[in-house]
């Protein structure tokens, strides 16, 4: 049958969103690995080692044995609610525990259940882009706080305190993407309480926990028991392709979050339950990939200090440096189409985490192998100097 005329000339039903840049620098990079070029990949926020030997052995056992339906693995749930009890010493019902197809899902599931359409959400900026598209997909409304390299790029709670009329929700990462930027147990619990004067709902990204250089970060269920968190095996256990994520949801929406995830999402993938289950028993394999983040991140500090790259602050967590290249260009999706074209190093730009300030800004992800923080130095050395901003 043919399509009729009030079909192809029916627009999109959902409000347009501004794509994800990483993504279109990691299609060249892809582009120009088919055609036998070398590609260093600091574009995505993704570990370049596989996830640990021991949920790799584990996944290989699965894949023989098990017919992979839909399941929700129980020992997972009970092991992450463990994982809470171990590291920040907070109890937590496994009843809590809402398994995701990755952070993501979480992401896309809580925005459903907790807002109406139209309602105002409030998110840091430079921050994940998703946030603000996802919202916007919903018909949310994102309410941006800017915040600067002077203020750590971290959001004030004064100017949290300050929107009016207050958001319904506030969505925040520590460690952040892409600064790095992580909030003390005071400073977190100054914005925590913000929220719960004025009725704001805190979700709480902690994607990137476990990844950190001084301190542990602060989980903000050490400071509301009741905090809604996300959090995903993608970075920390390094298993970002295998899309699983979970929840902590408030005991009173544990009921809630879990029918929206189940409609929208059924299941995660059962092979990554089995294998997440695992990777929480390779405690000394996880920290050593953190090592090695932390040796790329001083490198590379210092490496594009030496190139002329001033003002860069040092991450506290995750994997990225958030660099200001205003010296070299004024349009940072050029510049990142530009590099990974002419000497393969695949680079996010800060339009993506900034619309408005981010023009000059570019994150470098340094989950990669440090013979690759070496060598996109090499190749920024000599390309850098022929760039004008």
């Amino acid at each position: 049958p043919e399509r009729t005329a009030s079909m192809t000339d029916r627009k999109p039903g959902g409000p347009p969103i501004p794509p994800f840049h990483a993504g279109e620098i990691g299609q060249r990079g892809s582009a120009r690995r088919r055609a036998g070029l070398p590609v260093i990949a600091m574009n995505f926020g993704q570990p370049s080692a596989p996830a640990p030997a021991t949920a790799l052995a584990v996944a290989h056992r699965v894949l023989d044995a098990d017919a992979l339906g839909y399941i929700e693995l129980v020992p997972l749930r009970e092991r992450i609610a463990r994982h809470y009890q171990d590291t920040y010493g907070v109890k937590v019902d496994p009843k809590r525990i809402i398994l995701t197809a990755g952070a993501s899902a979480g992401l896309v599931a809580t925005f459903a259940a907790l807002f109406t359409r139209g309602d105002r959400v409030a998110i840091v900026r430079p921050g994940y882009p998703a946030y603000r598209n996802t919202l916007r997909a919903l018909g949310l409304q994102a309410v941006e706080l800017p915040c600067t390299a002077a203020e750590g790029f971290n959001p004030s709670p004064a100017r949290l305190a300050a929107i009016n009329p207050a958001p319904a929700g506030f969505v925040l990462a520590s460690p952040a993407n892409p600064t790095g930027a992580m909030l003390d147990r005071g400073a977190l619990g100054e914005l925590i309480e913000v929220c719960l004067e004025r009725g704001i709902r805190f979700i709480s990204d902690e994607i990137y926990h476990g990844i950190q250089f001084g301190e542990r970060a602060v989980s903000a269920l050490e400071i509301d028991p009741e905090a809604l968190v996300i959090n995903s095996f993608s970075k920390l256990y390094r298993m970002p392709g295998w899309r699983l994520g979970w929840m902590v949801a408030p005991t009173d929406l544990a009921s809630h979050l879990y029918t929206y995830v189940m409609n929208l999402f059924l299941t995660p993938p059962t092979l990554a339950q089995h294998a997440a289950l695992a990777a929480f028993d390779a405690p000394a394999d996880l920290q050593h990939w953190v090592g090695i983040y932390r040796q790329n991140r001083d490198r590379l500090i210092a490496g594009l200090t030496a190139l002329g790259i001033a003002g860069i602050r040092a991450p506290e967590g995750a994997f990225y440096l958030y660099a200001d290249l205003g010296r070299y260009t004024r349009d940072s999706l050029d510049f990142c189409r530009r590099a990974v074209d002419e000497i393969g190093v695949a680079l996010a730009p800060g339009i993506d985490f900034d619309p408005v300030d981010g023009h000059t800004f570019v994150r470098f992800s340094f989950a990669v192998t440090p013979q690759e923080i070496e060598s996109a130095l090499v190749l920024l050395a000599d390309w850098l100097p022929k760039q004008r901003a």
